[in-house]
């Protein structure tokens, strides 16, 4: 019994080292070496100018069964967040989550979540228990996530992107996010032309 539980902390020691090496990968081929980046603490990441990248087209089906096409949201600020329930910094950060939709809703920032390697009652129970009230694909395949290969790690759970009205991505943030971050992205987002 005691080599079963060693062999799965060497197991999960592997994967998280096996995602950060793509992560730091992932993280150098998109910076490039002209590329103005802030990567500090928080695993932020920014786009500037043409170095912004377009928005893959996103369509899917929601928690609640909906269709959801993220092209009807252009010309809006978007905030996608990669979250699961089974996430300890998602559980963490879904409150300033909730928050932050509510607070920049009229001014026409929308929200939406990526639930990840999960499943719909345990999904809809985090939402409810944290008042996110945006919708979230459901992506148990992993069929979202993967049409955003080369800007988000495929094990990068949690992660943020915004996008700013145009459809061009503007900043990511890997991990777990700093609300006020977070806010002042949205700032620049906004004022982006």
């Amino acid at each position: 019994m005691g080599n079963v539980k060693w062999m799965r902390r060497l197991a999960a020691a592997m994967l998280v080292v096996a995602v950060l090496v793509g992560a730091v990968w992932e993280y150098r081929q998109l910076r490039g070496s002209d590329s103005p980046v802030d990567n500090t603490g928080t695993g932020l990441t920014l786009f500037y100018g043409d170095k912004g990248i377009p928005l893959p087209p996103i369509e899917g089906r929601t928690l609640d069964g909906a269709q959801l096409n993220l092209d009807s949201l252009r010309g809006h600020v978007l905030v996608l967040n990669v979250w699961g329930s089974w996430c300890a910094p998602c559980r963490a950060e879904a409150p300033d989550l909730a928050k932050l939709s509510k607070e920049t809703a009229p001014r026409g920032v929308r929200f939406v979540g990526i639930d990840v390697r999960d499943n719909v009652a345990a999904a809809k129970a985090f939402e409810r228990n944290y008042g996110i009230t945006y919708p979230s694909f459901d992506d148990q395949q992993g069929l979202v996530l993967a049409q955003f290969t080369g800007i988000i790690p495929v094990g990068a759970v949690p992660s943020t992107i915004v996008v700013d009205k145009t459809g061009t991505i503007r900043a990511r943030i890997i991990g777990r996010l700093d609300p006020s971050t977070l806010r002042g992205l949205i700032t620049d987002a906004e004022a982006d032309r």
